[in-house]
């Protein structure tokens, strides 16, 4: 009835893997995507031939997820055998493109395909605004030039940037890829929340289908037991019309009366008494024994189909070949679009050999403007201040350096030299590109060279040395080595033991790390020198 639920509903496509599914319950969470129907089929043909296969044979026909707006999926044939075998995983997807070629050398980028899920504007937005801030000084220009297929322009800033090196960056700052969790948190058929690898998936549809099948057959085996009873009534009838016209009309239960006289059964003298007079022709006669006949060698088929589990088997066979007929993949709605690709390397590209290298000119202003002018040996004389300003810095640099700059609270800040204000202003003030407190003073400006060492001093003539990488924002991993301050007339004078002073007027030049060698007296005994 239709107040009941359906204990099994007959779904001949595979649905969950096919068009996948996405969704979050009390506690848990499901992410299947969708994969491709012709794929599909051959894993489950696999299994009903070899039902001992293994993951790894499914894969064999299994690429991977097969996502409707294409793209290419990168992810490493271990990672994709763990997502299948454990029912748990992830899939890195990119965007695909192509570089077109344009007059005087020059190429731009096309990106015909964007990842699954991904909303086109929004990536253009983020393109945009990649573009508009400078944080990729390679990326010239983005158009979006799509009609009903994808198009998304990406110009470089010059011939010289290459093209993969540019597209690395754009996976690692947008969307153009992405990653697809597999989470395959199903309920199996007793209703029983878990998660099921790819073999326990398809093999949970095969099962279903064969009962499907068994349900189905015998369900029909019903309606033709019944139908044939029926009609055996109806051809007693034809052989004596005349007797069943008389008890009709002369007996007062013409029902029993019918089964009694010809063995009948309730159905079958129901069946009789709501026969229409025009179905006693000739004609109906030769019809309902065509249709006793065909039905009995249905009837005959489905007890052999029932009593066979191999013949079931076929028919399920059957019934996905014809799936795969109408989906396969040369078929336009069956073809693979997402592209299996190679995974990427696993090399971390930076950002800074992106940036093209020029020389430039920093000035640092007394009153903390700062600004890059283009080139080296500029005319400090020539260069204009606000009113009341003066000059206070300059350095010589590459675009790619990095700019360290030191202040009167103790404290290093570090810019790009490529982000510093250009052009013919007075630049902007320090204080808005770092955070610099308001009673701190810039007192030192320079370009962060690798491997040097820097030596920092206060004004009571205490100091230290320190790598110069450990200053560095990104980094800020280095140790401190103490540093002691003297005149050279007064010689070197510490404190030792017992409260005794110790001054040594000669102070040679000599070897560090001999062995044997140990620190004097007073001095740090970690055996680190500087």
């Amino acid at each position: 009835g239709e107040g009941r639920e359906p204990v099994v509903l007959p779904a001949a496509f595979p649905n969950l893997l096919a068009n996948g599914s996405q969704g979050i319950a009390v506690g848990m969470a499901t992410s299947i995507p969708p994969h491709n129907v012709g794929e599909i089929c051959d894993a489950l043909q696999m299994l009903i031939k070899r039902p001992g296969a293994t993951v790894d044979d499914l894969l064999t026909v299994v690429a991977g997820p097969d996502f409707p707006t294409g793209g290419e999926l990168v992810e490493s044939a271990a990672a994709i055998r763990e997502a299948y075998a454990t029912g748990r995983g992830a899939f890195r997807i990119r965007a695909r493109w192509e570089i077109e070629k344009q007059p005087l050398g020059l190429y731009q980028i096309v990106v015909t395909e964007i990842p699954y899920q991904v909303q086109k504007s929004r990536l253009i937005e983020k393109l945009a605004e990649i573009v508009t801030a400078k944080k990729l000084s390679t990326l010239e220009d983005v158009r979006d030039e799509s009609a009903e297929d994808v198009r998304i322009i990406l110009v470089p800033k010059s011939r010289n940037v290459e093209a993969d090196m540019l597209m690395e960056q754009l996976f690692r700052l947008t969307d153009l890829e992405t990653r697809f969790s597999l989470n395959m948190n199903v309920l199996d058929a007793t209703n029983v929340p878990r998660v099921m690898g790819l073999k326990d998936v398809c093999r949970a549809f095969l099962d279903h289908r064969h009962e499907v099948l068994e349900r189905r057959s015998r369900h029909r085996l019903a309606k033709i037991e019944r139908r044939l009873e029926i009609l055996g009534g109806y051809l007693i009838v034809f052989l004596d019309l005349d007797e069943v016209i008389r008890i009709i009309r002369e007996e007062d239960e013409p029902k029993q009366g019918l089964m009694a006289r010809f063995s009948l059964t309730e159905l079958q003298a129901d069946a009789i008494l709501d026969m229409r007079l025009r179905s006693l022709r000739k004609l109906e006669e030769m019809e309902i024994r065509r249709e006793f006949d065909g039905l009995t060698g249905e009837r005959d088929d489905l007890l052999a189909l029932l009593a066979d589990e191999g013949k079931r088997w076929k028919a399920i066979s059957t019934e996905i070949k014809l799936i795969k007929k109408r989906f396969g993949q040369d078929t336009e709605l069956g073809r693979r679009r997402t592209k299996i690709g190679e995974p990427p390397s696993a090399v971390v590209v930076s950002l800074e050999p992106q940036i093209e290298r020029e020389p430039i000119t920093v000035f640092l202003s007394e009153k903390g403007w700062i600004r890059a002018l283009r080139g080296h040996g500029l005319d400090p004389a020539e260069i204009k201040y606000k009113d009341g300003d003066s000059a206070g810095f300059v350095l010589q640099a590459e675009t790619t350096d990095k700019i360290l700059l030191f202040g009167s609270d103790g404290r290093f800040y570090t810019l790009g030299a490529d982000k510093l204000p250009r052009g013919r202003g007075f630049g902007e003030p320090v204080r808005m590109l770092v955070d610099l407190a308001n009673d701190a003073e810039i007192v030192a400006l320079l370009a962060h060279v690798p491997g040097r060492k820097l030596v920092l001093a206060s004004t009571d003539g205490r100091g230290f040395v320190v790598p110069e990488a450990g200053v560095v924002a990104q980094t800020r991993a280095a140790a401190l080595s103490d540093l002691t301050v003297f005149k050279r007339e007064e010689g070197l004078v510490w404190q030792m033991g017992g409260g005794r002073t110790r001054t040594e007027p000669e102070i040679p030049v000599t070897t560090r790390g001999r062995t044997g060698n140990l620190p004097p007296r007073g001095f740090p005994q970690n055996n680190k020198f500087t």
